[in-house]
């Protein structure tokens, strides 16, 4: 069950980098770096849901001023001890309502998936309102995330595995009648082994879109992910910027 801190308590904090060491490459994290930077220009920037600080780290080493709003106090510790952890603001709490300090922001992101850890359809749409609330004129949202994997589901099953080896495996659990989702995380050691699980509530772009309508943000572009390439009926994922119309 989830304390304080969400689903990411002490126990998931302590190793998350290295359970995710892949994302923490350059190679994932530059072309995500790149993008922003752009956007935000000279800031400043806002991430939703900061964790260990990721990518508002490197953003920050760029030179854009970078706040965060993090639930989890354990995640927010662990980007602080790092080396440039004082060069982002955290601000606790849930960031579908919590407002930051040094606002109104060029950018407001959300990257892996971030969007997903709200897990209702009014928390997802007051995230979005919450964003264009803090964004100034011309600012924009950017949002990373997967596209709902339905389509390797056949009838009657609800279980998509993602990775199996030999230290574990991993799977989501789909309802597609109310859009909940679980991810599943098996680990051996020893011979033993322990399950782990996080709710969340995948959600389509053209829901996504409805969402910043609501908002009052429109639509600027949609990629397949960080290089820019286009987004497909075949794409598992998609980077999405919406814009606050200028005054």
């Amino acid at each position: 069950m989830p304390d304080e801190d969400g689903y990411f308590g002490e126990d998931i904090a302590t190793d998350y980098d290295e359970s995710s060491a892949a994302m923490f490459r350059p190679e994932a994290v530059d072309p995500v770096v790149d993008v922003l930077a752009g956007l935000a220009g000279a800031g400043p920037a806002l991430e939703f849901g900061v964790g260990t600080g990721r990518i508002a780290l490197p953003l920050a080493a760029r030179g854009t001023p970078v706040h965060g709003i993090e639930l989890s106090r354990a995640m927010a510790d662990r980007l602080r001890a790092k080396p440039g952890g004082d060069a982002v603001d955290v601000t606790i709490g849930d960031f579908a309502t919590t407002t930051a300090p040094g606002g109104p922001f060029a950018v407001v992101y959300l990257v892996f998936n971030t969007i997903n850890n709200l897990t209702t359809q009014n928390a997802q749409v007051d995230c979005f309102r919450n964003a264009a609330a803090q964004l100034r004129p011309g600012g924009t949202l950017v949002i990373e995330v997967g596209v709902p994997d339905l389509r390797r589901l056949p009838p009657g099953q609800t279980a998509v595995p993602f990775r199996v080896d030999a230290e574990g495996w991993a799977f989501d659990t789909y309802d597609v009648a109310t859009q909940a989702m679980s991810s599943h995380y098996v680990t051996i050691d020893d011979g033993k082994a322990e399950h782990w699980s996080i709710p969340f509530r995948y959600v389509w772009p053209a829901e996504l879109d409805l969402m910043a309508r609501l908002a009052g943000l429109r639509l600027r572009d949609r990629w397949e992910g960080w290089s820019r390439a286009p987004f497909t009926g075949e794409s598992t994922g998609h980077v999405s910027v919406w814009e606050k119309p200028a005054a």
